[in-house]
């Protein structure tokens, strides 16, 4: 199966580009503030599936910059979906957990209503129509709190900020999975093949990690597993405004993901495991 995939230097990205047979598409390439060159790339290439890993993942900038956060996120996937109906090849698109409101405490399932609560999570949910007015055979793939050796991240932060400080204030009412772009990557490469022969198991899908735990909880695991000396004091997200507003509750029921794909939550202690041993090796 050949794949292109839209995004290289991200964290899902590289880790699709690791897994190796794909093409991965840079900004050079195809600019995803210009759709119609994103739609035209794929005609050129006419791959097998397509995989759209890349987006505008500055949450608190999108306050400030909606409508380009929103050509990017929202119109250029939705122009990619038009490709792939025109040429009968699946789209999985990679959303988020930011579509939701983040009340309550349940995970919250695909056919659950949406409320975004800033400029991010709208530009992403318009992404989400877009891809599936366009028709075709098509997956919307939510996911919350990526994590890699890669890029910028929780996990890369704290121990920046672990090895420099004796504690951190962490924020404890924002609960989620952290989820191994690598297993991100997998999985977007199993319903794109799937995708492929069968089509009628396209649609809305979760995919995050377990189990579910706090921002604090995940700076405690991490600076336990790096052995680092780190106290984490618990603070509310009052105690830590951000232009964009964040969802207390990210859990993310991916019953249905497992049942269509068998895809399992991916268990993020032992992928922290291996997250830890590159970023030392890259170090050294």
């Amino acid at each position: 199966m050949t794949v292109l995939v839209f995004g290289r230097t991200g964290q899902v990205a590289r880790e699709l580009a690791r897994a190796g047979g794909v093409t991965c598409l840079d900004r050079a390439a195809a600019d995803l503030a210009d759709p119609q060159a994103c739609a035209a790339a794929i005609r050129a290439i006419r791959p097998q599936a397509v995989i759209n890993a890349a987006a505008w993942t500055a949450v608190d900038a999108a306050e400030d910059h909606e409508e380009l956060a929103t050509t990017i996120n929202g119109a250029a996937p939705g122009a990619m979906a038009g490709a792939c109906a025109d040429l009968g090849i699946p789209l999985v698109h990679i959303s988020t957990d930011y579509v939701f409101a983040g009340n309550g405490t349940a995970p919250w399932r695909p056919t659950d209503p949406t409320g975004p609560l800033g400029a991010y999570g709208r530009s992403k949910l318009a992404g989400e129509r877009a891809v599936a007015a366009a028709g075709g055979t098509w997956a919307v793939l939510r996911t919350s709190w990526v994590v890699s050796a890669h890029g910028s991240n929780f996990v890369k932060t704290m121990l920046r900020l672990g090895r420099e400080r004796d504690e951190l204030r962490v924020v404890a009412d924002q609960i989620g999975g952290p989820t191994p772009a690598r297993d991100i990557a997998a999985a977007c490469l199993k319903i794109a093949e799937t995708l492929r022969v069968e089509p009628d198991k396209g649609g809305i899908y979760h995919f995050a990690g377990a189990p579910d735990v706090s921002w604090a909880d995940f700076a405690r695991a991490i600076f336990a597993q790096a052995g680092i000396a780190c106290r984490v004091t618990d603070i509310p997200s009052a105690d830590y405004p951000t232009p964009a507003r964040r969802p207390l509750n990210s859990r993310l029921d991916c019953s249905r993901t497992e049942a269509v794909f068998g895809l399992k939550r991916p268990d993020w202690r032992a992928s922290l495991r291996d997250i830890l041993t590159e970023i030392e090796e890259a170090r050294t």
